[in-house]
Parts: structure tokens; sequence; C-alpha cells
């Protein structure tokens, strides 16, 4: 029986355009807002055609010391150029790039999950220190 983690990939954002990359400080204060930009295809763009995209991103946090794993944002990617004249000619298009406010009471990880149509689940995580 396959594991699901056996199926998520990772790599360097900067060479592989489906890698999420997680931007905010880090170092934030307790329980202050601050904000978390996730985004797939930063410096190597990742199309975005009824074909082939990005359909959603999770941004996931794990407080350290813990197991328990909270899901912080869900975004769904939904207009990828379809219409009723075929694919790519519709008239709106979601780029796969979000900002979400968030607050934690702990140090610990913020880990963003990416899913390609086509090349299934991609990775990436950074830790964040609470001061």
């Amino acid at each position: 029986m396959t594991q699901l983690s056996e199926s998520i990939q990772n790599a360097d954002w900067k060479t592989e355009k489906h890698v999420p990359v997680i931007e905010c400080p880090d170092s934030v204060n307790a329980n202050q807002f601050f904000e978390v930009a996730v985004t797939v295809g930063k410096t190597v763009s990742h199309p975005n055609t009824t074909e082939h995209h990005i359909r959603w991103i999770k941004l996931l946090f794990i407080a350290e010391g813990e197991k328990t794993v909270y899901e912080m944002g869900n975004i769904d990617f939904a207009a990828h150029g379809e219409s009723a004249k075929g694919a790519n000619q519709g008239p709106a298009y979601a780029n796969p790039a979000a900002k979400i406010f968030i607050k934690i009471s702990k140090s610990g990880t913020l880990q963003a999950l990416s899913f390609c149509n086509i090349h299934g689940l991609w990775e990436s995580s950074k830790v964040i220190k609470v001061t």
C-alpha cells in the first residue's frame, strides 16, 4: 500500500515550477496577525491552461513539539481559460498565488502543499519563530 507521504514531491522552488513558495517574516510576535504569501511559479512560471494548471494550495502549521497539523488556509484556483468555445478560449484565469493573515502563539513550521492537475502534489516548508 502506498502512503500519501510517498506521493508528495519537493525540490528547490528556484528551479522547479511546481513547488509552493512561502513568504513571511522569519520571526513574529506571539498572537499578532502577520501576512503569509504563498505562490507557485515564483521564478519559473507554471502553465495556467485548461490542460495544465495548479488547482489548489494549502497552508498548514505544525507547532514545535506537537503532532497536530492546523490548516491555516485552502486556496482553490478554479478558472484556467475554460469556456464553451473550447479549452483556453475563456476570458478568465486564476494565478496560483494568495496572501492570508494568520497568528500563532508558538514557534513551529509552516507547510505549503500545492496540487498540479498533471504532476501531482508538491510541498515546501518554512520554520517560523515566535518572540
